[in-house]
C-alpha cells in the first residue's frame, strides 16, 4: 500500500509522522523497522502515529515507535512536533491540546512565535514507577555497570531516565556506557541515559543514548529529566537553558508536585508518499 507521511524533527531529533486520525492505518513491527531505516526506508529516529483518542478527555492519542519498531511511552521532542503536525493539518484549531500517550495525558501548546510549549507532567521517583530496582527512593544510586561503580539519578518523565553528571560532555563515553545502561537488568523495561554538563546554575548541556534508537541529537524528556535530576540533586535553578547536539530548549519546574513545562522548536522538513510492503 502507499503511505502518505510527513517528515519532522525537533533540534535534530526526526521523525515521520502518520495521520492514522483520519483514516485507521495498523503498521507492524517490521514495516515501522523499515520506515526508521535510513538506508532502506525514510529513515529518522521515531516514527509518531496521529490517532483518535480512546478517552474523553483528550482530542488526540499519540503513538511512539522507536527505530527498533518497539512502541514507548513518551517523546519530547515528538510532543511538540505533534502538535505542528495537527495545526498544519488542520485537524485542531486549538493553540493547547489534550493528547493521550502510554506515560499519560500531555498538554502541548503552540505559542504565538511559533515555538511548542508542552506540560510534560510531574516526574516520578519511586523506584517501582520508574521501573527501577532498588529498595528505597534515593536522590542517587549507584550502579554496577561491568565491575565499576557509577553514580546516577534515576526517573521517569512518562519513560524512564538515568541521569549521569559528567564533567566534559565532549569526552562522555554517551556510545559504549549508554549502551550497557540501556540493558541494564535493574531496569526491567531498559532505559534512556542522559549525560549532563552543569555549565551555570541556569545552563546545561546534555547527551543522550536513547532506549531502541542510540544516540539522537536532542531528547525532550532527556532534557526533562536532566534538569530535574540537577535541580533535585541541588545543582540548578528553577529555569534551565538544555544544549544538545542539535539546538537549545527550555526547562522549567517548580519542585515537588508540580509539572514540567519545556519549551522548544518543531520544524516540518517534507511530505512524501512510500510504498509500504505487507509483511
Amino acid at each position: 500500500m502507499k503511505l502518505k507521511f510527513t517528515k519532522m524533527h525537533g533540534l535534530g531529533n526526526d521523525f515521520v509522522v502518520i495521520d492514522a486520525f483520519s483514516r485507521k492505518i495498523e503498521l507492524d513491527s517490521l514495516q515501522l523497522r523499515f520506515l526508521a531505516d535510513r538506508h532502506f526506508g525514510i529513515g529518522c529516529d521515531q516514527i509518531l502515529v496521529v490517532e483518535k483518542p480512546s478517552r474523553d478527555d483528550a482530542d488526540f492519542r499519540y503513538r511512539i515507535f522507536n527505530a527498533d519498531g518497539g512502541e514507548v511511552e513518551q517523546c519530547g521532542n515528538g510532543a511538540r512536533c505533534f502538535v505542528r503536525f495537527v495545526h498544519d493539518k488542520k485537524l485542531t484549531s486549538q493553540r493547547e491540546i489534550r493528547v493521550e500517550t502510554l506515560g499519560g495525558v500531555i498538554l502541548p501548546r503552540l505559542e504565538e512565535d511559533g515555538q511548542v510549549t508542552v506540560n510534560m507532567g510531574e516526574p516520578a521517583f519511586e523506584p517501582e514507577d520508574i521501573p527501577f530496582l532498588a529498595e528505597n527512593r534515593s536522590p542517587t544510586y549507584m550502579l554496577d555497570v561491568n565491575g565499576s561503580e557509577i553514580e546516577i539519578s534515576a526517573l521517569s518523565m512518562g519513560n524512564p531516565h538515568v541521569v549521569r553528571l559528567v564533567a566534559d560532555i565532549d569526552s562522555a563515553p554517551v556510545e559504549t556506557l549508554g549502551a550497557l545502561i540501556e540493558f541494564h537488568p535493574r531496569f526491567p523495561k531498559r532505559v534512556n541515559a542522559g549525560f549532563m554538563q552543569v555549565t551555570s546554575r541556569s545552563s546545561i548541556r546534555l547527551r543522550v543514548y536513547e532506549r531502541g534508537a542510540g544516540e539522537t541529537l536532542a531528547c525532550g524528556t532527556g532534557a526533562c529529566a536532566a534538569v530535574v535530576a540537577g535541580i533535585t540533586r541541588g545543582l540548578l535553578d528553577g529555569e534551565v537553558r538544555v544544549s544538545t547536539r542539535g539546538g537549545d530548549l527550555v526547562v522549567r519546574w517548580e519542585g515537588a508536585g508540580h509539572p514540567v513545562w519545556m519549551t522548544g522548536p518543531a520544524v516540518s522538513v517534507y511530505e512524501g508518499e512510500i510504498e509500504l510492503r505487507k509483511t
